[in-house]
């Protein structure tokens, strides 16, 4: 028998706004509204907003918290004063990523890690698993309600002032408390806000109210992989490592955390694949899992609404990574022509 899909608090709302419904993560989540591409572009040129109630929330609290953090994350979190953010990795004894999250400092003694959905019991079992004395971890998900909200004009519409990113702070809106946290997953300027779960469908009224685009996860897919944000569970798991994947800047490898005499190791030898971000030369839209020519593999792909092209990003061998590199992608059945590009496809401007 197949497992019931849970629900955010939002699910009425998005029901009622004809949202088309799909098993994500073991959730039932909204895809789309009236469009993909116009949900897009409503991020890239105005403001958009995302339900994004599934990820999970996990408080890790006590004196010796920094502690455990910093056995177990690759970020140095020492740096990171209250009010602040860093966006980190959790990784296994071989350098594997067992999720991408980020990491927000709530006071001395106490921090807030926001993960994703797919890998929450995963995740909350690993900090269990190596939980100190002076550290208490817990799973605090089903108390909050998370919303996107993403766009050059996000801020200005919810009413906030500027602040600089992956910063948080609490703030009203509309009458409600919430935590304002200045990041996404877009390559928007914009925040994430979390809230009490029972106060979710109010807020979500009030930020459609001051003109904000309901937007589902298939604009999300779109948005993020034309920034070249990594999506776990395709371009990082926990059988790939930070540095093949890009991702060596979150890590501070003169501390000791898990899997960091490995990620040294591939850092000084070199990875033998790469993770690279290509465009099609052909008419032909990449998807997840078609081969690369030389031993790679698409592991995002999409048509950029921004671009008019196909784009995608995989892992090709370290001799094949370089910006201006032909690829040759089996696109069911027949080559297509891709060449690796600079990373991000679409970046804002400042």
């Amino acid at each position: 028998m197949a497992a019931t899909l849970q629900r955010t608090p939002l699910y009425d709302r998005h029901v009622a706004l004809g949202a088309r419904m799909v098993p994500f993560a073991g959730w039932e989540m909204p895809v789309q509204y009236e469009g993909v591409g116009r949900e897009h572009r409503a991020v890239r040129t105005d403001a958009g907003v995302f339900d994004v109630s599934h990820m999970g929330e996990i408080e890790v609290e006590g004196p010796r918290a920094l502690e455990l953090l910093q056995r177990l994350l690759s970020s140095d979190l020492e740096k990171i004063e209250p009010g602040r953010a860093r966006y980190t990795l959790l990784t296994n004894d071989r350098g594997g990523i067992i999720d991408d999250l980020i990491a927000y400092r709530l006071d001395t003694f106490r921090w807030l890690l926001v993960v994703n959905a797919s890998n929450r019991d995963t995740d909350v079992a690993w900090l269990k698993a190596h939980e100190i004395s002076g550290s208490d971890v817990r799973d605090v998900s089903d108390e909050y309600a998370l919303l996107a909200v993403q766009g050059p004009s996000a801020v200005a519409k919810l009413g906030l002032a500027p602040a600089a990113q992956f910063t948080f702070a609490e703030e009203a809106i509309d009458g409600i408390q919430t935590m304002v946290n200045r990041t996404g997953y877009t390559g928007e300027d914009g925040c994430e806000i979390l809230c009490m779960a029972e106060d979710a469908p109010r807020l979500w009224d009030a930020i459609l109210a001051r003109g904000v685009t309901p937007c589902g996860l298939g604009a999300r897919d779109t948005l993020r992989l034309e920034a070249c944000l990594a999506l776990h569970g395709n371009d990082i798991s926990p059988d790939t490592d930070a540095i093949s994947a890009g991702l060596g800047w979150t890590c501070a490898l003169d501390k000791e955390f898990t899997g960091a005499d490995e990620l040294r190791r591939i850092k000084i030898d070199g990875p033998e694949r790469k993770l690279v971000a290509f465009t099609m030369e052909e008419r032909a839209i990449p998807r997840h899992g078609m081969g690369i020519e030389g031993g790679g593999d698409v592991t995002s792909g999409t048509h950029s609404p921004t671009l008019d092209v196909g784009i995608g990003m995989g892992y090709v061998p370290a001799e094949h990574a370089a910006v201006g590199s032909e690829l040759s992608i089996d696109v069911r059945g027949k080559p297509r022509r891709a060449r690796v590009v600079k990373k991000p496809f679409y970046e804002r401007e400042r």
